[in-house]
């Protein structure tokens, strides 16, 4: 019982480690850069700090903008399909199943078994 404890433990403060490690590690500058949300040049009156994350950021108006806070994700969740380059040679593609037939010698494959062999019953 007490073993389950200090493994418990042990497995807490690593956690909390790795929780404080990775939030040092954040780095803001690899955000994407959008201009989806207002900011403006808001300042604290009382120790004149900025009340915006950053200042002097244009207010998210119109059609543009819109757009572009939109489209943030457009290069992630693109499908680029690019044509295979061995795929030069192929002449016609036949179907599901099938080889399709290119340039060069024509190889066919066999079947591993021609005829199947018979077997007379047992009990005549």
């Amino acid at each position: 019982m007490k073993t389950s404890y200090i493994i418990f433990a042990l497995c807490a403060a690593i956690a909390l480690v790795i929780g404080t490690v990775s939030g040092a590690a954040a780095n803001p500058a690899m955000l994407p850069q959008h201009h989806g949300y207002p900011m403006g040049k808001a300042v604290d009156p009382v120790n004149g700090q900025s009340l915006a994350n950053d200042p002097g950021q244009a207010n998210a108006t119109g059609e543009k903008w819109l757009f572009e806070s939109a489209s943030i994700d457009d290069p992630h969740v693109m499908q680029n399909l690019s044509i295979n380059d061995h795929d030069g040679r192929i002449l016609e593609k036949p179907g599901a199943g099938l080889l399709p037939k290119v340039q060069g010698p024509d190889i066919k494959i066999e079947p591993p078994v021609k005829e199947g062999t018979k077997m007379s019953p047992s009990p005549q």
